[in-house]
């Protein structure tokens, strides 16, 4: 076999562990400096998750608490962190909860750091440098958020912007699946969803960057996240299942870093963008459709025909590719099921007449269509949207 070149590039510093997020404050205190901006939302507060960290952390310098980060932040969000942030003269960021407390955060040790313009920065290593020291610390199993070099946020009403650069990976990353314990049911079942689909859409993505260590990444994720997600759903408490999943959406992360994802999330935006929908459902909700689109492509049949195995390893492979890869797509959508989750676009009360504009507003992620095994055109985005209503 011959192999392409390609780069690959990752989070300098994975800590994993039980109760690591407080046990690894002296080596994120080491690395931040002694005026530590921590950026989390208002529910982990709520929840006092964040308290033992916080409390080890201010033993040893000063903590500036950012905790206004909504689902889906928006660009307000974020320039209002970053004020905070330089009035503060933080010396380090540190970021505490889901996607959008950690896509926060690196957007905000960037601009901290590099004092650039933002708007210059959205898109495909635009982004210049360089940044202050950057912790992350993730409370759900799905993003893999901690691991990428990808920051979305919401600008303006709707439209979702990426800056993606390997300058936004951070210099550690704490993978403590404690914190993990009391995500609702519905929330753990949407997340692992969405790590499933960064590590299927890292192996069939079309970028060139598609690389050995991407495909072999993602196998690996969809072997714990395939074989915990329905423990970790109906046995919340289960701290192996958790583990699993948290591992399983760091390396899912690790390979669409470098392999990225495509259509599933170009349509998932915006659902998201739209209608507030949280963005590992967003994906779930589009995840069959897509997939079906896809698997006309005999390539993308085969990417999926060899992943079935690794999440369903009863499956029947001694068939016909399209067979394999019909059946694989099946299971996914039945799995989806058997979470609980929502599978029609109604049912989280999206109106049919709004398929038309998320059609176009999908045409406006090239950074991730071009990603996809088949080109997607506004009419394939309508038909897409209309199946799943």
């Amino acid at each position: 076999m011959i192999l392409n070149s390609f780069n690959f590039n990752t989070t300098n510093g994975i800590r994993y562990g039980s109760g690591r997020a407080k046990d690894s404050c002296k080596e994120i205190f080491d690395k931040l400096g002694s005026r530590i901006l921590f950026i989390t939302d208002k529910g982990l507060m709520s929840l006092k998750l964040t308290e033992p960290t916080i409390n080890e952390l201010s033993k040893m310098g000063e903590v500036k608490i950012f905790d206004e980060v909504e689902a889906d932040p928006s660009q307000k969000t974020l320039l209002k962190a970053i004020e905070i942030g330089k009035k503060f003269n933080a010396t380090g960021v540190i970021g505490f909860g889901g996607g959008s407390s950690m896509d926060v955060a690196k957007l905000t040790a960037l601009i901290l750091g590099s004092n650039e313009d933002i708007d210059k920065a959205w898109g495909v290593e635009n982004a210049k440098g360089p940044r202050l020291p950057l912790a992350l610390v993730p409370t759900t199993a799905g993003t893999g958020s901690e691991v990428t070099p990808v920051s979305i946020i919401t600008v303006g009403e709707e439209e979702k912007k990426g800056v993606s650069s390997h300058l936004i990976l951070p210099d550690l990353a704490i993978l403590d699946p404690d914190l993990t314990l009391g995500l609702p049911s519905a929330t753990t079942a949407a997340t692992g969803i969405d790590a499933m689909v960064h590590a299927i859409e890292a192996y069939s993505s079309s970028n060139k960057n598609n690389n050995i260590i991407s495909k072999m990444l993602s196998i690996e994720a969809l072997k714990l996240l395939g074989g915990s997600i329905k423990k970790a759903v109906k046995e919340g408490s289960n701290i192996e299942a958790r583990g699993n999943m948290l591992i399983g959406s760091m390396l899912a992360g690790k390979a669409f870093a470098n392999s990225p994802v495509a259509a599933v999330h170009a349509l998932a935006y915006p659902i998201g963008g739209t209608f507030h929908i949280s963005h590992g459902l967003s994906n779930s909700l589009v995840l069959p459709y897509v997939l079906r689109f896809n698997s006309v492509d005999s390539k993308a049949a085969k990417s999926y025909a060899e992943l079935s195995k690794y999440v369903f390893p009863e499956m029947d492979t001694n068939k016909g590719v399209q067979a394999i890869s019909s059946e694989f797509i099946d299971k996914l959508e039945n799995l989806s099921i058997s979470l609980g989750l929502p599978q029609k676009l109604r049912e989280v009360d999206i109106p049919k007449n709004a398929c038309e504009k998320m059609a176009k507003d999908a045409m406006k992620q090239t950074r991730l269509l071009v990603n996809n095994p088949r080109e997607v055109t506004e009419k394939d985005a309508l038909n897409i949207y209309q199946s799943a209503w």
